[in-house]
């Protein structure tokens, strides 16, 4: 409509509010550029596009900014507290330096942040950096229980292999052994794998008390046997004690003919005599004082050369006082004589 068309009163106050605007208002200058009507829109549509996308700093926006400092101080709490535990350790320990870890977080994050409304996305920020970060913990936790329980069953099994095949086959050192193998196991693995690894450790450790059980007697046997001709050539030939080759003599004839004859070879090894014999086996082979399999060849030596010793140099000096039953030289009686 046009002025004429319009009351006198409306116009007239029309101008008047135009003037006061105009009073009021000053052209929006940007870039040293007035702006009109139309370049002003677009530039509120560009700064509106701008504020949504986040480009241009808001108070919420400032808010996150100052607790994002905050927030990273946190997780480092928490990353330090976490990493004093010292992995591998148990699940549940695990977990509870976790929930310990994770309150003393918050409790720093509440005490220094800002804001209430935005802080409270920056505290869900946290949790869920908390949780990612307790993740890749459990990860390494489960990857150095592994890796230390692998290290204590090879360890376990190699020593197994080693009683398997001892010089002097020894009952009570094979059980020392697996008992000391058991222990340290359970001692030292320690964490989520532990469990998996008890099985296969318990599994191993029965086949290898089994296949030991199995030829020790019957290796026992072997060597009790050679024991006995051994004997016997000593006290025959080199010291020439004939109590010695008399015992001898009775021990590989028990061990070879009267077993045989009486006793089958699996009753043998239930029969009293021969738990007699192995106790005394057991004695002397294998003790807290003296681990004669690792002894032997030492021992060995050592004894030789006494004889040796004995059989050049000490005989003759000896030979008169010597009141045990001896093998006589009738050579050597005639030409006394």
């Amino acid at each position: 409509m046009k002025d004429g068309e319009l009351d006198p009163m409306y116009v007239k106050k029309r101008e008047q509010l135009k003037a006061v605007v105009s009073s009021l208002i000053r052209p929006k200058i940007v870039q040293g550029k007035s702006l009109n009507g139309k370049e002003f829109v677009s530039f509120l549509e560009q700064i509106l596009e701008a504020l949504n996308k986040g480009e241009i700093p808001s108070t919420g926006s400032l808010v996150e900014v100052f607790n994002k400092g905050i927030l990273e101080r946190c997780l480092n709490l928490y990353s330090v507290r976490m990493g004093n535990l010292g992995l591998p350790t148990s699940e549940e320990f695990l977990q509870q330096g976790h929930e310990g870890s994770k309150e003393a977080a918050m409790v720093a994050f509440d005490e220094q942040h800002f804001g209430h409304h935005h802080a409270k996305r920056s505290a869900d920020k946290l949790v869920e950096a908390i949780e990612k970060v307790y993740k890749n913990y459990v990860m390494a936790n489960e990857y150095q229980s592994s890796k230390l329980c692998e290290a204590l069953y090879t360890r376990c099994e190699e020593k197994m292999d080693q009683l398997q095949v001892l010089r002097l086959p020894s009952m009570a050192k094979f059980n020392a052994g697996f008992l000391q193998c058991n222990q340290s196991f359970e001692r030292e693995c320690v964490g989520p794998s532990k469990s998996n690894y008890e099985k296969r450790m318990t599994k191993m450790l029965g086949k290898s008390k089994s296949l030991f059980i199995k030829e020790y007697n019957h290796r026992l046997f072997n060597w009790l046997v050679a024991f006995s001709l051994v004997m016997v050539v000593v006290g025959r030939f080199i010291i020439k004690f004939i109590l010695i080759e008399i015992g001898a003599w009775i021990l590989f004839i028990f061990l070879e003919t009267y077993t045989r004859m009486f006793w089958s070879s699996e009753s043998l090894y239930y029969n009293p005599i021969w738990h007699a014999i192995v106790g005394t086996w057991e004695a002397v082979v294998y003790s807290p004082i003296l681990d004669l399999d690792r002894w032997a060849i030492p021992l060995v030596v050592i004894v030789t050369v006494l004889v040796l010793y004995w059989r050049c140099y000490g005989r003759r000096k000896l030979g008169s006082r010597w009141i045990l039953p001896l093998y006589s030289n009738q050579k050597e009686q005639h030409r006394s004589e």
